[in-house]
């Protein structure tokens, strides 16, 4: 068996994460297994959403968080990675200049992601996964700044459609009913004809939330899990909610905006259960750079 190191940068409108995976190639398949994630929480959408720019002060902690990920790589001996930024990055007029700027500091190339390709690459990472499941599934990642959906049916992708709704975005007040009736609409009109859906849910909030439940692995939440987890969460202040429910800072205000949007779509789907991987954006980049990497690409960390 032949191993090697593998890693994705996922820029986000919440946090910025580096996943570095073991890639174990054997004779009959190849297999990928996490080494490492690491996790800043560098709030790029809250500034990026309202004025539509990104500050120096968030832009330099990104740079440093940047030349970090490039040396944590570089003693990991990863052969080749992908960076990606999402929502916050396409929104922010100052975005180009930035991803240029952390190219010419730290060497790290990022790429900024069309929603499509985001909801296309979320998909690549739970393909396995869905294989496994008999019914239609729904694929559902919410991040800070967009909500991605794919519908899956037969083995093969029908559709995938990006929406401006995220956390963030909901907890400062820029989410338009204009959103909402677009996501209900496209729901009504994607899924109408494929009966029996089961709705498959990544992103961070939504994996913890599997933690609070208990969910055991390969388990279905119950829909009323979810919105009773929800309910116990909201009545409490952030302070209260890093106390007894054990969250991060940036976690506690995010969590309950997530879950209510995972609500909704179930509601809207009619599902009543939601399988939680705890995989996602970065899991799915990883497998496309090894597929570079089989094509001859390979990154260099002097």
């Amino acid at each position: 068996m032949e191993i090697k190191k593998f890693a994705a940068i996922d820029i986000g409108s919440n946090s910025i994460r580096l996943l570095i995976e073991h890639v174990m190639e054997t004779d009959k398949e190849v297999m990928f297994k996490k080494n490492s994630l690491i996790r800043v929480p560098v709030r790029l959408g809250e500034d990026a959403f309202g004025e539509h720019k990104i500050p120096e002060k968030t832009v330099k902690r990104l740079v440093d968080a940047m030349h970090g990920f490039r040396y944590l790589m570089k003693v990991n001996d990863v052969l080749h990675y992908k960076g990606g930024a999402t929502s916050a990055m396409r929104e922010a007029k100052n975005g180009d200049a930035i991803v240029k700027r952390i190219e010419k500091e730290t060497g790290i190339k990022i790429q900024v992601i069309s929603g499509s390709n985001e909801a296309r690459m979320i998909f690549a990472s739970q393909q396995i996964f869905a294989s496994k499941l008999k019914d239609n599934c729904l694929f559902v990642d919410v991040g800070g700044g967009s909500t991605e959906i794919t519908v899956f049916s037969k083995g093969e992708v029908v559709t995938a459609k990006s929406f401006d709704i995220g956390t963030l975005r909901i907890l400062n007040d820029l989410v338009t009913k204009d959103a909402w009736k677009e996501m209900r609409d496209w729901l009504k009109k994607s899924i109408g004809k494929f009966p029996h859906f089961s709705v498959v849910g990544s992103g961070g909030n939504i994996n913890r939330i599997a933690k609070l439940a208990q969910l055991k692995q390969g388990k279905a939440m119950p829909v009323e899990t979810l919105a009773e987890i929800i309910a116990q969460i909201k009545p409490y202040s952030l302070e209260d909610r890093m106390k007894i429910f054990d969250l991060n800072p940036d976690r506690a205000d995010v969590i309950v905006p997530a879950g209510d949007i995972f609500l909704t779509i179930m509601k809207l789907c009619g599902a009543t259960k939601i399988f939680i991987p705890k995989i996602g954006l970065s899991d799915g980049m990883v497998r496309e750079v090894y597929a570079e990497y089989k094509l001859g690409m390979r990154s260099t960390f002097e």
